[in-house]
């Protein structure tokens, strides 16, 4: 009898060291998500986790930061980016399952200042002087070379006529997110971010809108990758439902797909 249950004891450990980490791993995703996404998608995150019992583990950071991981192997189910160019980028480099692709989401890019900031009610248009506005203060974007948030910001300056002078003033961030905490702590006196950041940062106000034909469309792609598992359809499937698009409309997203139900 002791021999039998130390056979089954063995038996136990033996296979369920074998498949215990597998039957987990198929119980959870990883998604690799723009910075801009964190507080929307955590909500739809929430929700997809209550609905099905799958697990999201969300990594935020910069779309041109995680598309590198991504190409460096790093484990992601699905890729949610914040301009086409960097989910180009990673279809080129093989990582992604282009059939899976949905243009999901567009924003929009606005000036902001602290909070308690004098600044206000700024018209943006072309010949606006961001660099007289600035003063003495810092102006925080993205990574203009790099950052989408950077990208769209330079490209609407350019086209305005303002970005020449400004350019010393900026302060360049490694995502969206970083941009918007250096206005909050009054560490920029001006800011360009998306107008969902600004939405969830008590610490910065809005002082004006970018012109949308000032700068490429803003758009928000997302795909599997080539090595997600299985389960990623269900949740693609879940980020083009009617519960998804009313989370990510109260976050200021615009949802540009026919919502699923």
């Amino acid at each position: 009898m002791h021999r039998l249950a130390g056979i089954f004891l063995s038996f136990t450990i033996l296979f369920g060291s074998a498949f215990s980490p597998a039957l987990a791993q198929e119980k959870s995703l990883t998604v690799f998500a723009a910075a801009s996404m964190k507080n929307a998608l955590d909500d739809i995150n929430a929700a997809y986790t209550a609905k099905t019992g799958v697990k999201i583990v969300t990594s935020y950071a910069a779309s041109s930061a995680l598309a590198k991981q991504i190409e460096q192997g790093a484990p992601a189910d699905v890729f949610v980016s914040a301009d086409t160019d960097w989910m180009d980028y990673a279809i080129g480099k093989k990582n992604i399952n282009e059939p899976t692709r949905v243009n999901l989401l567009g924003n929009s890019i606005v000036l902001i200042a602290p909070k308690d900031s004098k600044i206000d009610n700024v018209t943006i248009a072309p010949g606006f002087d961001l660099a007289k506005l600035a003063g003495d203060g810092k102006i925080a974007t993205g990574d203009v070379k790099a950052v989408p948030v950077g990208k769209y910001a330079k490209a609407a300056l350019e086209k305005l006529g303002a970005w020449q002078a400004a350019e010393p003033k900026f302060a360049m961030a490694e995502s969206v997110r970083a941009a918007l905490t250096l206005v909050a702590r009054g560490e920029a006196a001006l800011g360009i971010v998306y107008s969902t950041d600004a939405k969830v940062e008590p610490g910065v106000k809005i002082v004006g809108t970018f012109p949308a034909n000032s700068h490429p469309p803003i758009i928000y792609p997302v795909a599997a990758t080539t090595t997600a598992k299985a389960e990623t359809s269900d949740y693609l499937a879940f980020l083009r439902s009617s519960a998804a698009k009313t989370i990510l409309e109260k976050y200021g997203f615009k949802f540009l797909v026919s919502p699923t139900t």
